[in-house]
């Protein structure tokens, strides 16, 4: 396995981890739920993405559960943002 210099990988990974940064912060601030839980989604996109950096191929089944989270936990919060 070999690091991947990747130029979009690299953006996408840098902004993920500013929005889970971002959105931590704002829960402290606002305590909405929704900022948290969208934060620590994209922090897992952000694990995808350093893996795929990393060298991991991006179809491999682990990196495909770490994105399916994310993406529920999405879906979650906008559920429950909507439902209240």
């Amino acid at each position: 396995m070999s690091i991947v210099l990747e130029p979009m990988l690299t953006i996408n990974f840098i902004f993920c981890m500013i929005i889970l940064v971002m959105g931590y912060w704002g829960f402290r601030k606002l305590e909405n739920p929704l900022l948290f839980y969208i934060g620590i989604a994209f922090g897992f996109f952000g694990v995808s993405h350093l893996a795929q950096l990393a060298g991991y191929p991006s179809n491999s089944l682990a990196l495909i559960i770490i994105r399916t989270i994310a993406y529920l936990l999405v879906i979650f919060a906008i559920f429950q943002t909507i439902k209240k």
